[in-house]
């Protein structure tokens, strides 16, 4: 281990972030009482240029009117690189009550983008005497983005959480596809006339978990396009649970279960990981390093793994 350790992400759900339009205020009391743990209001990709200005009003409204229960609420602003994002951040930090947790930057490509964001959170936040620090969330979707993955997740105290954004990643790689997320037809190997599909987003989200375990910051696995392939959300959320990742975007009701389901330790998971934990302590009063559980080799690594499973469980349970 490191003499510099890995400082602890924050300690609270996210197993699924439920995304709605800020222009559908409709869908707003249906989310506050969905099971996902985090709500991501939205005020970029899913609201067309007309509808901006309403969409922040109904969001505001909404923050404080609905009964969000608790819920980790966040507000996706637009991007930087549009004359939408500042009066986002001011009108909402302004205007809105304390009942908003987070911001969700979309599109950040490097720290100092975080930084633009951060200093005017600030700003907003000293002028009016707001007393709950707003916490920030980011989505990795461009080139630069994953490029400068590292800095951004040091780039400030108020960061909690990153996303990989497939769509418009992909758009930014100049990859050949539409789709969101999941399996790509021509990303496959062949062995023995056989085709054998890998992940082509893989790479990227062990680089955003790499950065994100070193900073201190939730990973999340972004949006699966295709709402009525279970199978293939399922696919890809146990892979990005397997990585290290601690949830996955929802884009439609349906797919709230099926995040919880990966992202919540199983039973026969934290049972054994208790066990792992006991024959640790036992071998250790015994003044050993390892121990043998159910045929395998066990140790201080596997401790720390184990940790991880019932850190997870107790997290969700409380």
């Amino acid at each position: 281990m490191s003499f510099r350790l890995q400082p602890a992400a924050p300690a609270r759900p996210n197993r699924c972030q439920l995304f709605g339009p800020g222009s559908r205020p409709a869908l707003f009391e249906k989310m506050a009482a969905s099971a996902a743990d985090v709500i991501n209001l939205d005020l970029e990709d899913s609201v067309a240029p007309g509808d901006k200005a309403e969409a922040r009003r109904n969001i505001i409204q909404a923050i404080g009117d609905v009964d969000w229960g608790n819920k980790h609420l966040s507000v996706r602003i637009n991007g930087l690189d549009t004359p939408y994002w500042y009066r986002d951040v001011v009108d909402l930090l302004e205007q809105s009550s304390d009942r908003l947790d987070q911001i969700m930057i979309p599109k950040v490509g490097c720290a100092a983008d975080v930084y633009a964001v951060d200093a005017l959170v600030t700003a907003v936040e000293a002028a009016k005497g707001r007393k709950k620090r707003i916490a920030l969330e980011v989505i990795i979707e461009t080139a630069a983005g994953i490029a400068h993955v590292e800095e951004i997740a040091a780039s400030s105290p108020r960061l909690q959480a990153m996303s990989l954004g497939a769509a418009d990643f992909a758009a930014s790689m100049g990859m050949q596809t539409t789709g969101i997320g999941g399996t790509q037809e021509n990303y496959y190997m062949v062995r023995e006339g056989v085709k054998h599909w890998s992940d082509p987003w893989h790479w990227a989200q062990a680089a955003i978990v790499a950065a994100c375990r070193t900073h201190g910051v939730l990973p999340v696995d972004g949006p699966f396009g295709d709402f009525s392939d279970d199978e293939g959300f399922l696919a890809q959320a146990r892979r990005s649970a397997t990585l290290g990742m601690v949830g996955k975007w929802a884009i439609h009701p349906k797919q709230i279960a099926l995040a919880n389901e990966v992202f919540t330790p199983s039973e026969a998971q934290v049972s054994e990981a208790r066990e792992i934990l006991a024959a640790m302590e036992a071998a250790k009063s015994a003044g050993q390093g390892a121990a043998t559980y159910k045929g395998r080799l066990i140790d201080i690594a596997s401790m720390r793994q184990a940790e991880v499973i019932v850190r997870q469980a107790e997290i969700i349970a409380g």
